[in-house]
């Protein structure tokens, strides 16, 4: 007999503030823990050193997180110049100190303009890139290196913030796969100095925002005042079964993963054929190849949301990702 998996079935997108010092996937098993769920999964790894935005997937959202590790991102970091590391970060092995103290905001900000628009850049050999199905950063640590093809991405904004105490922040909003340890360590190159990642957190990733943001231990505060007349032997767990329900209410639906695709309504025939994996001819004026949301009644209604379809040759729609029936 298969043995049944464990967790309960919650579906649902959690906007967490990941602490400094903790890996994506940590933070992702405590999440999933808290909420007691089936299946969970993030959308883009955060370094151990950054915190902020990171979404993590719950039950059936999970087979959408594709869109939100393709999505642009908003950061906000300080780069501490005269300091270069192996990591490019506050975590890693000093390599160079150069003075910095005579570098004027105008010097920084005669920098800035080559790290707008399109650019391209070297990813860090601390990244979790992958080369032949290692992560890049695990190479690293083992003290090996391989060439790293530069990449082309695009700054769609970079705003400084603040130039103080030879600390440089700023505001940056770019395409997927930016390493903005690349642009810090980069502007200290052209500064003559030197440069690494003092902080750095993540306050947007697609449609999700800062102010969405909750804290692990804001669910913790849940459990706890859930649980706290229990009364738990030694060695065993608090039933955080009556936590469940004030944890869901924090949970986006699923389909806030992709709002920024255009949507169709189907009828309740067509919604049955598109889930036997037919390919149904509901004429849309999408392009071919175009990825829709497809609801079964008003498309402002998350509970009606039925998955993603493809738009095939003259309108018609294929089935692409949907979510369990």
């Amino acid at each position: 007999m298969a043995r049944q998996p464990k967790g309960r079935e919650v579906s649902g997108i959690l906007i967490l503030d990941k602490p400094t010092g903790m890996s994506s996937n940590h933070a992702l098993q405590r999440v999933k823990r808290m909420f007691g769920a089936r299946k969970a999964g993030h959308t883009g790894s955060l370094d151990p050193l950054a915190t902020g935005l990171l979404p993590i997937c719950l039950g059936e959202a999970t087979k959408f997180s594709q869109f939100l590790l393709d999505s642009d991102k908003r950061y906000q970091t300080i780069g501490q110049l005269g300091v270069r590391t192996d990591s490019s970060d506050a975590e890693g092995k000093i390599l160079e100190t150069k003075p910095c103290d005579h570098i004027t905001l105008a010097d920084v900000e005669a920098q800035l303009p080559q790290f707008r628009g399109l650019i391209s850049q070297v990813p860090s050999m601390f990244s979790a890139l992958k080369h032949q199905g290692q992560p890049l950063y695990k190479l690293a640590r083992a003290g090996k290196t391989v060439e790293v093809k530069p990449r082309q991405v695009t700054i769609h904004k970079l705003e400084l913030l603040n130039f103080k105490n030879a600390q440089v922040q700023m505001d940056i909003s770019c395409t997927k796969g930016t390493y903005i340890r690349s642009i810090v360590e980069d502007l200290g190159l052209a500064l003559g100095c030197g440069a690494h990642v003092a902080q750095l957190k993540r306050l947007q990733a697609g449609p999700f925002v800062a102010e969405q943001m909750v804290t692990l231990e804001d669910l913790q505060a849940i459990i706890d005042e859930a649980t706290k007349d229990q009364l738990v032997e030694e060695g065993k767990w608090p039933d955080i079964t009556p936590a469940f329900t004030i944890l869901d209410t924090l949970l986006m639906p699923a389909d806030t993963a992709v709002l920024s695709l255009n949507a169709v309504q189907l009828a309740a025939h067509e919604i049955e054929s598109l889930q036997q994996g037919k390919v149904i001819d509901h004429a849309t004026d999408f392009a071919e190849l175009d990825v829709v949301r497809v609801y079964s009644s008003h498309v402002t209604d998350a509970n009606a949301f039925i998955g993603l379809a493809e738009v095939q040759q003259e309108g018609r729609l294929k089935a692409k990702r949907l979510m369990s029936t």
